[in-house]
């Protein structure tokens, strides 16, 4: 079921672009009927997701000894009552 919801996502999300620039069938005959493209997409999200679990483990432990002070929304939001 999730796939079939990628896929649609990824459908309308190309429609929408291809039509607002008027080269459909330009970037349809650039992307082929392969997986390439959808390999690559996928390869970039697998690192980029790595890549925000080593940010937060390294964000969590400069909480944890002190190097950052990590502040809720409520105490940034009181600092702009007055």
């Amino acid at each position: 079921m999730l796939e079939d919801y990628a896929r649609l996502c990824g459908w309308i999300l190309a429609r929408a672009h291809a039509k607002a620039s008027g080269k459909a069938i330009e970037i349809s005959a650039y992307l082929g009927q392969g997986t390439q493209l959808a390999e690559a997409l996928f390869a970039y999200s697998k690192d980029y997701a790595d890549q925000v679990e080593r940010n937060f483990e390294l964000f969590t432990q400069a909480v944890r000894t002190g190097r950052i002070v990590a502040r809720t929304e409520a105490d940034m939001a009181a600092d702009f009552h007055v």
